[in-house]
């Protein structure tokens, strides 16, 4: 009986560490999430991001504005009559993208130019010249509209004519002024 008593504490200890053991060796199965899933997390994570960069970076009307005049863009106040709210307008260059003159490229060279093109467009928008860009749903010599985010329309020119499809002819551009509520999201 007195082994009992002196055995039983160790095989007490040893029972709990051999439990503690497989404990630790138990991993949880990894939560597998479908592509939507991840593309719905990754959304929710740039807005989120969006959020708080720009709760941060939050400056008044007047300081907007000031800072606008200063890069040389043309701005103005309108105050909406339903609201009474006063809005920021800055003045935007919006360029149609229509059929060049050279449209004969193969398919492997259209293709090649279709890829510059949207790689040029990527970077004019991470670069901030560019705010929004897109193809028009039909099949006409409008072929598309980019607008440009800079301070004159001989900016907005060069910039709409450095791209590769416009400098191969395949496009050409048309460049106008164009007015819109500054930080106003499409809807």
């Amino acid at each position: 009986m007195e082994i009992i008593k002196k055995i039983a504490p160790v095989f007490l200890i040893m029972l709990t560490i051999l439990a503690c053991k497989d404990e630790a060796e138990k991993v949880p199965e990894p939560i597998v999430l479908t592509p939507e899933e991840i593309a719905v997390n990754k959304v929710k994570d740039s807005l989120y991001n969006a959020y708080i960069e720009e709760e941060a970076a939050k400056k008044t009307h007047q300081e907007i504005k000031e800072a606008l005049k200063k890069k040389g863009y043309k701005t103005f106040d309108f105050v909406d009559e339903k609201t009474q709210d006063t809005i920021l307008m800055q003045q935007y260059f919006i360029a149609f993208l229509k059929s060049g003159a050279i449209r004969g490229q193969n398919e492997e060279e259209a293709l090649d130019l279709q890829e510059q093109h949207l790689e040029y467009l990527g970077k004019m928008y991470e670069e901030g010249h560019a705010d929004i860009s897109g193809p028009f749903g039909d099949d006409t010599d409008f072929r598309g509209i980019t607008i440009y985010n800079v301070p004159t329309k001989k900016m907005a020119e060069r910039l709409a004519n450095d791209d590769p499809m416009v400098k191969a002819k395949r496009l050409e551009v048309e460049v106008h002024p164009w007015w819109a509520a500054k930080g106003y999201h499409l809807r």
